[in-house]
């Protein structure tokens, strides 16, 4: 069981290659799976481009739900992707609430190369303040805070396990890759989209 939950907390880390404190080598590739054909899937990238990805002997799968503002409570651990504000908040544009098993990973405020000007936090929220048109934040991490505001607009998403069996044509995933001398990718670590979830940047 503990093997399986690091299994699962590391898929989670690739999918948050930007909430991490160093991403992993490779590419970071979103896109939906089109075909399966043995260990190998064809994806339509983001970007429309047609990709194959092997998945690695032994990967690991994780999943995204669809989370709420109320759904972040005091003491969690998540990482927010955010735009600075003029009077030195934060707006967040993506929030994921990570697996206990995760707390700590990558903890502090850095830049997010996602968006242009825009921060990582991964932090524990030390306050909540929920408003009807979403809510404000204190993230507390070692050595600083910071505040930041969630709006409906924001994506917020919550870890859950998933099966291989999800790797399906239609379904979104997420992962990072090792481009391979064919121009193909190898992942060891793939995330996909439950429920309607919409995955992060």
């Amino acid at each position: 069981m503990k093997r399986f939950r690091l299994a699962f907390a590391l898929s989670v880390f690739a999918l948050a290659g930007g909430a991490a404190i160093a991403q992993a080598p490779g590419t970071r590739l979103r896109g939906t799976v089109e075909r399966v054909e043995g260990s190998t899937l064809e994806l339509k990238a983001a970007d429309g481009r047609e990709l194959k990805v092997a998945l690695a002997p032994g990967y690991s799968v994780g999943g995204m739900v669809a989370a709420k503002a109320s759904d972040i409570a005091k003491g969690s651990f998540i990482g927010v992707g955010a735009k600075p504000q003029a009077d030195g908040t934060l707006l967040a544009v993506q929030v994921v609430i990570f697996p206990e098993a995760m707390r700590g990973t990558g903890e502090g405020h850095r830049p997010w190369g996602v968006l242009p000007d825009a921060t990582m936090t991964n932090a524990t929220v030390a306050e909540t303040v929920s408003r009807v048109d979403g809510a404000n934040l204190v993230l507390s991490y070692p050595g600083g805070e910071q505040k930041v505001t969630i709006t409906p607009e924001a994506t917020i998403l919550m870890a859950a396990p998933a099966e291989a069996n999800e790797l399906k044509p239609g379904a979104q995933v997420a992962m990072t890759a090792s481009r391979q001398a064919d121009g193909s990718y190898s992942t060891s670590r793939i995330t996909v989209a439950k429920a309607g979830a919409k995955l992060p940047l």
